[in-house]
């Protein structure tokens, strides 16, 4: 490709709102453009990328024995709602109506439609196992998109989906994906960890996540260095350390003025924090049948541990939690900054394990100014639900190992799940097993955020002066440059390059040395070529990689089996 020809402009600023240095790049170097928010074009260079990556990606799969399909971007609403999907996920699901009035979805995942043709093609235990995958646009109505492609409304996934007979070949197939995926990020240069995860509007009974670690990443991992447990904090879990035993004492009201916060109370009666009782308020959206409700929750945790609102929505089988106002919270007799669960009704009260069995803790007294003391757990209030509802933090024991974990940030590239019969069994997709029962088919759902990747490699090879592409998915594996007096000579090796395979970029462009030399650093190819008059008065062809600044010439008729060899041998360190 002739830079002369190429329908982009690299840029020396990266518009305004380019949060991260990644996706700065990427503008900058014109792989994509923003049509909108979470919206994104690619263009030459961004799009040659995503093959490669998609390449890679087929590749693996079809070892697994995957064949590959392509399934709608709109579906009809009706599968979604057989699923129950419809009426359980709110605003992110693309929704409209087509020109005779029928509901129809933009789709977000694709279990709905891999389901619906299982149940049509699949009759008997003789056509499983199978898998099959696909490589296409979803739509989510992100209304925070951020970070460029990181998160964004528009974007491209590969999906690829499992059927088994059982539950073994569901295990087999699952870790067979396990393995594969980190294959995909090894071939792509990408540095992941798998993560235990929340299954979350997927439904099912395991889940991992590919993470790529950066402080710009929205999920917090908790690690452990002494035995590998790694999980997102949506659902780690750790060792509480258990509040000593003490003989239960009776209820006992105290002024507390101006103690609001745990922090003020612990002060102010010389307790520390785990001898109190954390109030939090939420209100979660409920389905019950196809309608939806908002329901009060009080939940408890110990005043030395913070609220995991993802635990306490799988806890109660919430849709949705938000903070609850100060008016819904009274409105159940309850003082907000003074709440307790004593002679509270109407509400539903969660507690985590810690707390309820923590003796004589200090809890509010539901009236401004005043706390009680020694409040017990099944004396003085009972819970509707103990479960763990506390957040793993930094510093906490591993529930493995008991060591303290670290907690990093990260960003999800791919996810696995255990999906089991959660769509079949409500959608009817059977098989007939060997004594012709019915059975529900047992199904895995693996995905790989492809333009994610993108991002995120972006944002993991870089320097001051632009990109550094690995060359395992770089839009081209040579920049030839053109100056003064190689003209002829560097028209001649752009013709030579392609004919041996090798994939050139040519800047055949009216522009200066530095202008090129800046453009080739901004838009990082492995391997920039320089061919001009003194490169020839030199002995050849100037030869610089993108992440070294030796430079090196290379006699001209030695350049295409050079090139070649450092092609292969870069290759095979990002394979290695």
């Amino acid at each position: 490709m002739r830079m002369s020809q190429l329908m982009n402009q690299t840029l020396r600023e990266a518009p305004a709102g380019a949060e991260v240095e990644g996706h700065r790049l990427l503008l900058r170097a014109g792989f994509v453009r923003q049509q909108a928010a979470g919206i994104f074009s690619y263009l030459h260079l961004g799009y040659r990328t995503l093959q490669k990556l998609a390449a890679i990606m087929r590749q693996e799969i079809d070892a697994l024995g995957g064949q590959e399909m392509l399934m709608p971007l709109v579906h009809p609403a009706a599968v979604w709602q057989e699923s129950k999907r419809w009426y359980e996920i709110d605003d992110e699901m693309g929704r409209f109506q087509d020109k005779n009035g029928r509901d129809m979805v933009l789709a977000l995942s694709h279990e709905e439609i891999v389901t619906d043709l299982a149940r049509r093609e699949i009759q008997s235990y003789r056509q499983l196992p199978r898998l099959v995958y696909h490589i296409q646009l979803k739509w989510r109505d992100d209304p925070r998109p951020r970070a460029g492609l990181i998160r964004a409304r528009e974007f491209t996934m590969l999906d690829s989906y499992t059927l088994d007979a059982d539950d073994a070949g569901l295990d087999k197939q699952y870790w067979a994906h396990y393995e594969a995926y980190f294959r995909i990020y090894g071939r792509c240069a990408l540095p992941v960890i798998a993560v235990e995860s929340d299954v979350g509007m997927m439904g099912g009974t395991l889940a991992h996540e590919y993470m790529y670690l950066t402080p710009i990443g929205e999920d917090t991992l908790l690690l452990c260095a002494a035995c590998e447990y790694k999980a997102n904090r949506q659902i780690a879990t750790f060792r509480k350390t258990a509040v000593p035993d003490e003989p239960i004492l009776p209820v006992e009201k105290v002024a507390t003025p101006e103690a609001k916060t745990i922090e003020a109370l612990a002060q102010f009666l010389g307790v520390p924090k785990s001898k109190t009782a954390k109030a939090v308020f939420m209100t979660a959206t409920v389905k019950e049948g196809q309608a939806k409700s908002e329901k009060l929750i009080f939940a408890i945790v110990r005043g030395d541990m913070e609220l995991n609102e993802t635990k306490l929505a799988n806890g109660v089988r919430a849709q949705a939690l938000r903070p609850s106002t100060e008016d819904e919270i009274r409105a159940v007799g309850a003082v907000p900054g003074y709440a307790s669960p004593i002679g509270i009704s109407g509400i539903m009260v969660v507690v985590d394990d810690a707390a309820a069995s923590a003796p004589n803790l200090v809890a509010g007294a539901n009236e401004a100014g005043y706390h009680l003391k020694n409040v017990n757990h099944g004396r003085d209030y009972t819970a509707d639900i103990i479960t763990d509802i506390a957040a793993a933090t930094a510093g906490d024991a591993c529930p493995h190992c008991g060591e303290p974990m670290t907690a990093v940030r990260g960003v999800e590239v791919g996810n696995i799940f255990k999906l089991g019969t959660r769509y079949t069994e409500t959608m009817g997709a059977t098989y007939l097993d060997e004594q012709g029962v019915a059975r529900p088919i047992i199904m895995g759902s693996y995905g790989v955020g492809v333009t994610r990747v993108l991002a995120c490699l972006a944002e993991h090879h870089h320097d001051e002066q632009g990109l550094i592409w690995p060359i395992t998915i770089a839009p081209y594996q040579v920049h030839l440059v053109m100056l003064r007096g190689g003209e002829e000579t560097a028209v001649t090796l752009y013709h030579q390059l392609q004919q041996a395979g090798v994939e050139v970029l040519f800047d055949d462009r009216d522009e200066s040395p530095g202008v090129k030399f800046n453009d080739a650093d901004l838009i990082g190819l492995p391997i920039r070529l320089t061919v001009s008059g003194r490169s020839l008065q030199n002995g050849g062809v100037e030869c610089k990689l993108r992440r070294a600044a030796d430079r090196t010439i290379i006699p001209l008729a030695d350049t295409i089996p050079q090139v070649q060899a450092i092609i292969a041998g870069l290759t095979e360190e990002v394979i290695e």
